[in-house]
């Protein structure tokens, strides 16, 4: 795939940020993941506020890499995958270290999309690749900006293959020059990012 042969190399983190329909958008692309990786994946996806995630211990068992909840101040470690908590934004910090922070809702959540996005962007800059999957809101779309502005990369899902359309919709409205994948193309970057990468 062209998409994947011109990102070879040029990724040094993955951020991806989902809502409604987001467990089985991820069931589609971690299992998928090259056991060898070496790029930190850091996802939020939306979850009640008010109970314990199952995030980690569900992909744990379907993914090849080490999958776990991200911890505050922790070091972002390569190859690993990290979901956020429930009820706190998570932000890359330089180092790389993870953050967690209990500010204010944005777009209706906490975590956010869009504060995992901007802080990504600010540590990575172009070597960063952010994924807008499916989901019911807005959140994103200015997280997706940024990571743009910050000359990173930027996918969304496809409209038509994503279970709700408004979160990859506003996205595209705001970053109309994001790679548009299905499910199915956007594992096959994964893999190919997973096979570029020499540490």
């Amino acid at each position: 795939m062209n998409a994947a042969l011109c990102l070879a190399g040029r990724v040094d983190a993955i951020v991806i940020g989902a809502s409604a329909g987001g467990v089985e958008a991820l069931m589609a692309l971690l299992p998928g993941l090259s056991a060898a990786c070496r790029i930190p994946i850091v996802i939020v996806l939306h979850l009640p506020r008010d109970r314990p995630s199952l995030l980690a211990q569900i992909f744990q068992q379907k993914c090849p890499l080490p999958v776990c909840e991200a911890a505050d101040k922790e070091p972002v470690r390569p190859g690993t995958v990290y979901f956020a908590p429930p009820d706190y934004h998570l932000l890359i910090d330089e180092g790389p270290c993870l953050a967690l922070s209990a500010d204010e809702l944005v777009n209706y959540s906490r975590p956010s999309i869009d504060v995992l996005f901007e802080s990504a962007a600010d540590v990575y800059g172009p070597r960063l690749l952010g994924i807008i999957l499916t989901g019911a809101n807005e959140d994103g779309a200015a997280g997706l900006a940024a990571v743009h502005a910050a000359g990173g990369i930027t996918i969304v899902q496809r409209p038509d293959n994503a279970q709700a359309k408004q979160m990859v919709v506003s996205a595209l409205n705001r970053n109309p020059g994001s790679q548009v994948l299905d499910l199915a193309e956007i594992s096959v970057v994964l893999r190919t990012l997973d096979e570029s990468v020499t540490t």
